[in-house]
């Protein structure tokens, strides 16, 4: 089912949503406000206890909130539990039964759902290299995510809801995941999504939103996290130069100059440096492509 835009443009919307585990327990979510944009991959970022599982739950209907609204796909998960069908949901702990094999599972599930072709589950398993004949009790945990993996997106869901979704997957098969979430956006799904691998959140996501105790501390687009990170430059002169010329550049930062070789670290554009270096005779130049990671880790502190 390919998604449409008729219900209006906010796939996911909450509004104080808040989660309490027992009376005088836990308080999971403070008062959460989230809004995803239908066709946007938007990666839901935290450390573990931050509340990402308990939201995504509620989402799904799976737990209720203590207070607070949710709407997803323009519905009440509450009221209209067929909404369900809408929605490729994966587990971060994906566990299914071991005796069928990969092809048997999916069949299933796909008979669960209208429209959906055995060549889109093949497809699907060829590009995640995944031997759909093979017992799933006999798969790898990597093997068994692939499964995972297949049986969210398989029909073409308007709204996918992913719990790590590359957990256990290496590298090449992480690059997979990313052109499959590049690809459901291309074709209007929206895709909400939980990650520790940054990489991957850098390459497949919109919007992060970052959640800490609880509470939503931010939520930035990844183009303008990309324009504040650092990147790590280092420049070699034909002869030596004088460190005072760069050091009030914009967006230069810890700037050491040995004799003829500068490194530094630069955020945003890098126009003023690079007027800077052309008074001279540049040799070689290295620059490091910005790593969001660090910026990320500045929201998970507890401040």
């Amino acid at each position: 089912m390919v998604a449409d835009t008729v219900a209006g443009s906010v796939a996911i919307q909450t509004e104080q949503l808040v989660k309490r585990y027992g009376r005088g327990g836990t308080v999971a979510l403070k008062g959460l406000d989230l809004s995803v944009e239908r066709g946007e991959v938007f990666g839901f970022l935290g450390p573990n206890g931050a509340g990402k599982s308990t939201t995504i739950r509620i989402l799904l209907d799976l737990i209720r909130p203590s207070s607070g609204t949710v709407r997803v796909l323009g519905q009440d998960p509450v009221a209209n539990p067929g909404l369900r069908r809408d929605i490729g949901y994966l587990a971060g702990d994906f566990v299914v039964g071991g005796r069928q094999t990969g092809m048997e599972l999916l069949s299933y599930l796909a008979s669960l759902h209208s429209g959906v072709r055995v060549e889109a589950i093949k497809s699907l398993a060829q590009r995640l290299d995944l031997d759909l004949t093979r017992r799933i009790g006999s798969l790898s945990k990597g093997n068994r995510q692939k499964v995972g993996v297949v049986q969210a997106f398989m029909h073409q869901p308007k709204l996918l809801v992913l719990d790590e979704p590359t957990s256990g997957l290496d590298p090449f098969l992480q690059q997979q995941f990313v052109e499959l979430a590049r690809g459901a956006a291309a074709n209007g799904q929206t895709v909400f999504m939980s990650s520790h691998v940054m990489g991957e959140v850098q390459q497949a996501c919109d919007r992060v939103g970052i959640i800490r105790e609880g509470t939503l501390v931010a939520v930035e687009r990844v183009e303008d996290l990309r324009q504040r990170a650092l990147r790590e430059i280092e420049v070699r002169f034909d002869s030596d130069v004088d460190s005072a010329e760069f050091a009030s550049l914009q967006g230069v930062s810890d700037l050491t100059v040995e004799g003829p070789v500068l490194r530094c670290k630069l955020a945003g554009e890098p126009d003023a440096l690079i007027k800077a270096l052309a008074r001279h005779h540049v040799v070689d130049l290295i620059s490091q492509e910005p790593e969001l990671e660090e910026l990320f880790f500045t929201y998970y502190e507890v401040r």
